[in-house]
């Protein structure tokens, strides 16, 4: 891997921290760049009162100077507006006790079903305050991962790579422009990205965009939680990334463990996925045609063929859970007096599925920036994009 990531800091500690390695000198890399994806994070119809008290602004601490990336390693922090309010909960010098005068400020001692609390309090011996397990397994790490993700972008953008997401169902209720053909060419993926983040949940079929605000207000009257399925595309990918030789270099698997790795998803298809076992073959192969590239009648395989990108647009289908907060809990056990009662309650959503295609996005940005790095080498975006130049001309020609 050439270029790596860590994230660091708890939901409701004092920052969020990334640090990233391996990003080529001479990246035009703004705070509006990250700040603009870390604000579409933010979005989304069905979002718990965090989002109204945090307005995520990055700071760079480290390998950007003058609006260009170094190349040496990339620091940046996020402050959590919240921490403030947390009294001693959170603080990082040693307390006597939690003063009991509100909820929050509790030892978490009832896990919640669905969440990492148990099997985190067991793997790290907290079970007797499992906030512990609670602030670093939250999605607030997520803020992080999109920061990472906004400068993977700008390196992808300056190669002439388009990035964006939409939603395509919610809970029970899919939407009509529920592409199973995944033949993408039209809107772009940045002209994608604008006409969804125009809707609340980021729909581009305006009325199934209203049929899940309901839903998701019948969810929220009910204390209840929906998930849902959203979609990544990447179009003017260069046709070679990744590789077919070893199982770790297979493109289409580093992009499953990518996207799988976001908190709360279970399911990742690439083109037509599961889809594609229903079908005859005669049904799922895209025919070629004549042409420099040679064309292709369908885009059924979203892109990669052998864990290889094949110059169509490369489409990511990703499927998420309900959160596992819900504000109507259920059953559970305390752990420190054995008495069954409900589960423990935190502040959360109700819906995040916007907001996790712009997770997503930004996890596919760090994967396809590391393979465009492997492929076209250079440590500069000079040398990086006249490379990738040239293997357009050469593929242009053959």
């Amino acid at each position: 891997m050439n270029l790596r990531f860590l994230t660091a800091g708890e939901s409701h500690g004092p920052a969020l921290n990334c640090i990233m390695e391996g990003m080529p000198a001479g990246v035009p890399l703004l705070a509006e760049d990250v700040n603009r994806q870390l604000a579409r994070r933010q979005q989304g119809y069905g979002r718990g009162g965090r989002m109204k008290i945090e307005t995520d602004q990055v700071t760079f601490l480290g390998g950007v100077r003058h609006g260009k990336t170094m190349g040496s390693p990339i620091s940046m922090q996020v402050p959590n507006r919240d921490y403030e309010s947390w009294g001693p909960v959170m603080k990082p010098e040693p307390v006597e006790h939690y003063e009991p005068d509100t909820k929050k400020k509790q030892p978490i001692e009832v896990p919640r079903p669905g969440h990492a609390d148990y099997a985190g309090g067991v793997k790290y011996h907290t079970l007797d305050d499992m906030r512990n397990v609670l602030e670093r397994a939250s999605a607030r790490e997520t803020t992080m991962r999109v920061a990472a993700g906004a400068v993977a972008r700008c390196l992808l953008e300056a190669c002439g790579v388009g990035i964006g997401s939409h939603v395509i169902e919610i809970a029970e209720l899919k939407a009509p422009l529920h592409w199973l053909k995944t033949d993408w060419e039209k809107p772009g993926a940045r002209d994608l990205n604008e006409m969804a983040d125009g809707a609340s949940v980021r729909c581009l079929d305006a009325a199934t965009n209203k049929l899940w605000e309901e839903r998701i207000d019948l969810a929220q009257k009910n204390g209840d939680t929906v998930g849902g399925v959203f979609e990544v595309v990447v179009d003017n990918l260069p046709i070679g990334l990744g590789s077919y030789v070893h199982w770790d270099r297979k493109l289409d698997g580093r992009l499953a463990g990518a996207l799988m790795s976001i908190h709360a998803m279970k399911g990742v298809e690439i083109g037509l996925g599961f889809e594609a076992a229903r079908r005859s073959g005669s049904q799922v192969h895209d025919p070629y045609l004549p042409g420099t590239p040679l064309e292709r009648a369908s885009n059924n395989a979203g892109g990669l063929e052998g864990g290889v990108t094949n110059g169509k647009p490369l489409v990511c289908r990703v499927a998420m859970k309900p959160i596992s907060t819900l504000m109507k809990p259920l059953p559970s056990v305390n752990m420190k007096t054995g008495e069954a009662t409900a589960a423990h309650v935190e502040r959360s959503d109700y819906c995040a599925v916007p907001a996790a295609g712009v997770v997503g996005e930004a996890m596919v940005a760090l994967i396809l920036a590391d393979a465009l790095i492997e492929k076209f080498g250079g440590d500069t975006l000079d040398d990086i994009a006249e490379a990738v130049k040239r293997h357009r001309e050469y593929c242009a020609e053959h």
